[in-house]
């Protein structure tokens, strides 16, 4: 059965959905069944379509081979719930499905739940200003044709002052101030918006993250106020985890080497895991926020093992928009799931569950969530977890390159500064920013062109080489004349613009040289008979 990756984009919990129904449908061996002395056509069992449909999500690029046989159990209960199938009899809208052989069917009507048309352009929420919507922010400015053809590193300062000198002297003489907090504030969510952006290959962030609920100073602090192995540090301790919470942490992380202080009996630790677990199923909401539930989900379009990379680095950009408290706490429980799934010292938590599955699917609904009750949240929930707990030590650090950009851009911009006159706008919203100096790769020219500036340059470059010749003092009028007369042997028509008074003797040397006789000839012997 063909399936394809849902890409990133609006509503692709939806679209997810709509696929695993498809296929379900489409490939869901159907027979027929014999139930208390009736037969019925076209159904199958509830356990028959916990095998299919287990194998089905195992083999699909969308969510794993994580997946278990419960989550399977657990969806169909919501294909029951939601008309994707009914009992032989018609019945639907409970989730009272067992992995037994009850007999089920599918309905005549569609299950496919209806994407939402986009709203339209001009919505009646106000979106704030900022940077990225103001003239050229950090977005390709539209070019003229002339302007198109532009150098590579091109140096801004010069270009400023090119620019400079073509406007208006009033122009030039506005005063211009410095960059505010609020700007900077900007700065670093445009620009970390900006590579996310170009990671997940959207064309925008529409129905997929709203930037009104990026909070700037998250990121400030995500990526400055760590520790030295890389934690988020809290200004306020009172967000922090509560002290029995860490030491149960630390104890399972470094298990057995735990506080002799503690209390030690048989099911000691399963009581500490679940005193941990306890604490984070009664956060308010997840660790990955309601708000950014959509961009998470759209992150797991980049899951493919040959996209690993990408996928790390698009974690890593959508971690530092957390708040600080939710992103240390997400860094703590990443960091002691990921040591207790490699510690063979730990003793079993769960008697039929391994470890590392234990510990992914205890936690992922509380990692992962919708404030609306999504169909597939669990199953979505446990790929992504899975995925955090494998590569946290990259995913949940600071992105040296991110920092280093965000800071030189700061930089440029203090040093060319800000007209006032471009701050002024009706709406109040934040000022226009100094555009991002923009480089181009150098115009291709054809190979004539190329030969004829090569030749223009090369000649340039003798001609000032003469004229060094001429000029320098440091040099004996023995050398210069012997210099001068190896540059005119080499290049005769450079010396022959500088000396046009040269040409006679040019012209002389161009006439045939009458060969010198051939004095050295020696004379032959004369044939003797002594000799």
């Amino acid at each position: 059965m063909s399936s394809h990756v849902i890409t990133p984009g609006p509503y692709r919990a939806t679209k997810l959905w709509n696929e695993v129904t498809r296929l379900f449908r489409a490939g869901m061996p159907l027979r027929k069944h014999r139930q208390n002395f009736r037969h019925y056509s076209s159904c199958f069992t509830a356990s028959a379509a916990v095998d299919w449909l287990h194998q089905l999500l195992c083999s699909n690029s969308n969510f794993g081979p994580d997946v278990t046989r419960q989550q399977t159990v657990q969806l169909l209960k919501k294909f029951l719930k939601n008309h994707v199938i009914e009992d032989v009899k018609g019945r639907w809208g409970t989730e009272d499905l067992e992995d037994s052989n009850t007999l089920y069917r599918f309905p005549s009507t569609s299950p496919l739940k209806p994407i939402p048309c986009p709203a339209p352009a001009s919505s009646s929420i106000k979106k704030r200003s900022s940077f990225r919507d103001k003239e050229g922010f950090f977005k390709f400015r539209s070019f003229k044709k002339h302007e198109k053809e532009s150098l590579e590193n091109v140096d801004p300062a010069l270009q400023a002052q090119q620019d400079g000198e073509k406007q208006p002297l009033e122009e030039q003489e506005t005063q211009r101030r410095e960059l505010t907090v609020d700007d900077e504030q900007d700065i670093w969510r445009d620009i970390t918006l900006t590579h996310l952006q170009r990671i997940l290959g959207v064309a925008s962030f529409y129905e997929v993250l709203d930037p009104r609920c990026v909070n700037p100073q998250n990121i400030i602090h995500n990526m400055t106020k760590v520790n030295k192995h890389g934690v988020v540090t809290l200004d306020d301790k009172n967000n922090d985890l509560p002290h029995w919470v860490l030491s149960a942490m630390k104890s399972l992380a470094n298990w057995p080497k735990y506080d002799s202080a503690q209390p030690s009996y048989p099911g000691f630790e399963r009581d500490v895991f679940k005193t941990v677990s306890d604490y984070f199923y009664s956060l308010p909401q997840p660790l990955l926020t309601y708000e950014l539930y959509e961009l998470f989900i759209n992150v797991l379009g980049v899951l493919q093992p040959q996209c690993e990379r990408v996928a790390i680095e698009a974690l890593q950009l959508c971690t530092l928009l957390l708040p600080p408290a939710l992103r240390r706490k997400l860094q703590l429980l990443m960091r002691m799931m990921s040591r207790i799934s490699q510690n063979v010292d730990m003793p079993r938590l769960h008697p039929a569950i391994g470890t590392r599955t234990l510990m992914v699917h205890t936690f992922s609904g509380c990692v992962l969530g919708s404030a609306e009750e999504c169909d597939l949240d669990e199953l979505l929930a446990t790929r992504l977890v899975s995925f955090l707990m494998d590569h946290q030590q990259n995913i949940l650090s600071v992105p040296e390159y991110l920092l280093s950009a965000i800071s030189d851009h700061i930089q440029y911009l203090r040093t060319v500064q800000i007209p006032i006159d471009s701050v002024s706008n009706t709406d109040g919203g934040d000022p226009v920013c100094a555009p991002v100096p923009i480089y181009a790769f150098c115009h291709q020219i054809s190979s004539a062109e190329f030969e004829e500036q090569k030749l223009a340059s090369s000649q340039k470059a003798m001609e000032e080489l003469l004229e060094i010749l001429l000029t320098d003092q440091n040099i004996s009028e023995k050398d210069r004349r012997k210099k001068l007369k190896q540059f005119q042997k080499q290049y005769p028509d450079i010396y022959r613009c500088r000396f046009p008074s040269s040409d006679k003797e040019t012209k002389t040397d161009d006439k045939p040289k009458i060969k010198p006789p051939l004095l050295n000839i020696k004379k032959t012997k004369a044939f003797s008979i002594r000799t």
